[in-house]
């Protein structure tokens, strides 16, 4: 208990609760009010007064209150599903309250997750039978042939491939498949993807390749993070920026002229004439799925789209995904998306492109086998049905080259929405090649996020999504 000071004596302080702090809040005001010179009026309120003019007070707001309250409660009915209070409380305690309807939902973020690299570039050796995989020739149609049914086209990139064609193409034996660079007959213009004889030369010397495109001056130039690429690898890996003569001139004037080399940093940038497409998506394409045609002595190559600047040693790279796996080609899956259904959804919910071209597209598919993606399957054929393709991995080997090829002519054929023809071309080149294993790895998405950094692409003002030809 505490003690205070009353007319100079010590007391304890007992413990009235309110009623005991009420009455000495009166004692002292009794004290105050006498030493003023009017403390004979002030004296006439007793301390017993005092304490009921406080309570009349209580009693009257308290009326007052509840007065207030009934008002509320019988003020015209409640509205539709609303629950009186009782009900509510009941209902917040047994946590079913539902969620609002409109509440806004908070965007998933995704984070990187650390992966194994050797610790030093100079000490890696590829393994000795390494490339002793599955074996045979693979040529590429250069020229349309003249038949029938091509003379009433005009030349194509892609050529003309029928139906037919495109079912041998997927068979691993020795054979000429369409491929892309396809030149029209004699007196034809160029189909497109036209480069300098100098650029030609340079490329055709490259053995590792990092290559990536801008086209439509629809990004910036992400450099790589030069701190982060040993000497090795700027010495010994050619990195090659595709660009058109639009995306030359504004990067030139945003400060990223090339020098008299063509460089840019570490990017060689490349000029592409003669655009092959007018969709830029299905345009970049080509070096994307083609980088074997562009750089025919290359062993290895790394793709990564224009949103990505790389921030890890290529050479790490190609030890950790292709050398210590035994693998030919990698690519991460999805972050959210596994299966080819879902991702037809939101295309046409994002309206990626057109809605009929798609459902033909996806028609196809279906009718050639294409089933749903079992997340239950203890042994599935892919981790995922659907990748992030904006970052690959591969060695150019003949699976590797022919799988390239074919995934390429799905989006020449269709949609340049690559993502949903990833998994029926990877399938159907399992199924008519049984015995041949095409070795290919899908990773984590949390492992190509450590790789590289994401930007958002450069805001232009997109056109209509084309429709399928």
């Amino acid at each position: 208990m505490g003690l205070y000071n009353n007319n100079t004596e010590l007391f304890q302080e007992r413990r009235w609760g309110i009623t005991g702090i009420v009455y000495k809040s009166l004692d002292q005001i009794k004290n105050n009010f006498r030493s003023s010179r009017r403390g004979r009026k002030f004296s006439l309120f007793t301390n017993r007064g005092l304490l009921f003019w406080v309570f009349i007070l209580a009693v009257f707001c308290f009326i007052s209150l509840a007065a207030f309250a009934l008002g509320m409660h019988f003020h015209g009915k409640l509205e539709p599903g609303m629950l009186p209070w009782r009900e509510m409380r009941e209902d917040y305690i047994g946590h079913n309250v539902p969620d609002r309807p409109n509440r806004p939902t908070k965007k998933p973020r995704f984070f990187p997750c650390e992966v194994a690299f050797r610790n030093f570039v100079d000490f890696l050796i590829e393994p000795k039978e390494f490339l002793n995989f599955t074996q045979f020739s693979l040529g590429y149609m250069e020229t349309e042939k003249k038949a029938s049914h091509i003379d009433a086209h005009e030349p194509k990139f892609g050529g003309h491939q029928t139906l037919e064609e495109r079912e041998q193409s997927f068979f691993a034996v020795n054979q000429t498949i369409h491929c892309g660079f396809v030149r029209g007959a004699e007196g034809f213009p160029s189909t497109g993807f036209d480069l300098k004889e100098e650029d030609k030369i340079y490329m055709s010397a490259c053995r590792v390749v990092v290559s990536s495109c801008i086209f439509g001056s629809s990004d910036f130039l992400r450099r790589p993070t030069s701190k982060l690429i040993s000497e090795y690898s700027k010495k010994n890996v050619c990195f090659v920026m595709f660009v058109d003569e639009e995306t030359l001139s504004t990067l030139s004037k945003e400060g990223n002229a090339p020098d008299d080399g063509g460089f840019v940093g570490l990017w060689r940038l490349v000029v592409v004439r003669n655009l092959p497409y007018t969709d830029m998506r299905k345009t970049g394409k080509v070096p994307k799925f083609l980088t074997h045609r562009l750089f025919p002595s290359s062993r290895y190559s790394i793709w990564l789209d224009s949103k990505l600047r790389l921030a890890t040693d290529p050479m790490l790279i190609i030890d950790h995904f292709l050398w210590q796996t035994g693998s030919e080609y990698a690519i991460s899956n999805h972050y959210t998306r596994h299966c080819v259904w879902e991702e037809v959804l939101q295309n046409k919910r994002l309206n990626k492109y057109n809605h009929t071209a798609i459902d033909e597209q996806f028609s196809f598919y279906q009718s050639d086998g294409l089933t749903k993606f079992d997340p239950l399957n203890p042994n599935p054929s892919l981790p995922s049905y659907v990748p992030e393709g904006s970052f690959i991995v591969r060695a150019h080997t003949p699976m590797s080259n022919l799988f390239s090829c074919l995934w390429f002519n799905e989006v020449d054929r269709f949609t340049s929405r690559d993502q949903l023809s990833f998994a029926y071309t990877f399938l159907k080149l399992k199924r008519m090649n049984p015995g041949k294993p095409f070795y290919l790895k899908m990773f984590k998405d949390c492992e190509r996020r450590s790789l590289v950094k994401l930007f958002h692409h450069r805001e232009l003002s997109a056109p209509p999504p084309p429709r399928i030809s």
